[in-house]
């Protein structure tokens, strides 16, 4: 009545919102847009209660129930990620820490080999469980979403925040300097499964790659170009996994996961997001200059590339042929 809210009645008034479809005035809306609206949302809604549902249900069988605490333990991190970032958390404290691969990219001890091994035993006690595999895209057909999939999204909400958020801002001011979402999931290559993945860039503003285990040859990281610069598809570096360490670089930083050997890696990527970046005139002015090189076959996409045969110098097998028709580089001038 006098104006003024407090904070039951405003999570009242945002429940509310959330609880239904938005009521727009019919006479904004085309014929049968109303009831586009709505089925999309009774969608939406049905998916994200099967998703809670799956959540609420794996709870009570979770293996290391501290990972669902929405809190860091200091025990899981290498011991100089932790004075350097959880501790000290400086742009210097950061900057002196980390190892730079290539122009754009640095590495660093995050984990110990203990936390990696809880992880992976928790994701795999939970794909053993029945319960709903959520995969992290297309090309990841053994992969698992971990923050809204298994219910690790309050771990995530404090490794985004305590752990990569410090570092991001420290090594990349415009993209990291705010980081306000995330998509936390697990990658999985293995002789018989997924092999690798094709060179691409990453719905992410800043990317963090840690490898969890386990033992494997092969499986490098092939580091090409930035998007947006005339050099994208020419080869820059190429990491080599290490148990435990942590890859961070930009989304748009081109690269693409080699074909394991031997063995089986498991690795987490956390793509985060700046929708402030997002929203800047530099990040909506990124174009796609002409090559002045001969691009390096490694960093050639038969995903995103229409001239993958005449650089590559094979055919497209009939998998790589589909994901081809999407293909939209070099643009048609």
């Amino acid at each position: 009545e006098d104006g003024t809210y407090d904070l039951p009645t405003t999570l009242l008034a945002v429940h509310r919102l959330f609880s239904a479809p938005l009521r727009f005035p019919e006479s904004t809306l085309g014929e049968g847009q109303l009831e586009e609206i709505e089925e999309q949302w009774a969608e939406a809604a049905e998916e994200d209660a099967k998703r809670r549902a799956t959540i609420e249900a794996y709870r009570p069988q979770a293996r290391h129930p501290e990972l669902f605490e929405g809190d860091l333990r200091e025990e899981w991190f290498d011991l100089a990620f932790v004075q350097a970032v959880l501790r000290d958390g400086s742009a210097e404290a950061v900057r002196a820490f980390v190892k730079e691969e290539c122009a754009g990219a640095y590495s660093f001890p995050m984990f110990t080999p203990a936390f990696c091994g809880l992880l992976i035993d928790e994701a795999e006690h939970y794909q053993a469980s029945g319960l709903p595999v959520r995969r992290p895209n297309s090309m990841n057909a053994y992969g698992l979403i971990l923050n809204d999939g298994i219910g690790l999204e309050s771990f995530i909400d404090a490794l985004h925040r305590r752990a990569l958020q410090p570092v991001a801002r420290a090594l990349f001011p415009q993209e990291g300097c705010r980081l306000d979402g995330h998509h936390a999931f697990l990658v999985h290559y293995q002789q018989g499964k997924d092999l690798g993945l094709d060179t691409h860039t990453d719905d992410s503003d800043v990317t963090f790659n840690t490898a969890l285990g386990k033992e494997f040859t092969g499986a490098g990281l092939s580091l090409c170009g930035m998007m947006g610069g005339a050099g994208m598809r020419k080869l820059r570096h190429v990491y080599r996994h290490v148990v435990g360490r942590c890859l961070v670089h930009l989304g748009r930083h081109r690269h693409g996961a080699d074909d394991i050997e031997s063995g089986e890696r498991i690795n987490l990527i956390v793509w985060n997001h700046n929708s402030l970046w997002r929203k800047s005139t530099p990040y909506r002015s990124i174009e796609l200059p002409d090559e002045t090189d001969e691009p390096d076959a490694v960093c050639v996409s038969y995903t995103h590339d229409r001239d993958y045969e005449q650089h590559v110098g094979k055919a497209l097998t009939e998998a790589q042929a589909l994901f081809a028709k999407r293909a939209w580089y070099p643009p048609l001038r």
